[in-house]
């Protein structure tokens, strides 16, 4: 189950990403001007976000994914707190198999 803990790694540390992004990155942009943490957490959130997103197409070809288990990760990717949420009913899923 490597390619599992793999995912969740990687989902958790996007997710991290995102919510630094939208918690901290972007008001202090719009209430102190300063263009550089959105600059930075910005770049490695991309980074995380296609490494996320290759990563769980890999996880998804090798374990017994349920049908919905790609297009709900990409989807979760897109909210906050969707891949700690999408992880968590992932192995929910996989598990009662």
């Amino acid at each position: 189950m490597t390619e599992m803990k793999t995912l969740t790694v990687t989902g958790y540390l996007e997710g991290l990403s995102f919510l630094l992004l939208l918690g901290l990155a972007l008001p202090l942009r719009h209430y102190f001007d300063l263009v550089e943490p959105v600059r930075y957490i910005g770049m490695a959130h991309g980074v995380l976000f296609i490494a996320y997103v290759v990563v769980l197409m890999s996880t998804a070809s090798k374990v017994k994914m349920p049908l919905w288990g790609m297009l709900g990760g990409v989807i979760a990717a897109f909210l906050p707190f969707g891949p700690f949420i999408f992880d968590r009913m992932l192995k929910k899923a996989i598990v009662s198999k």
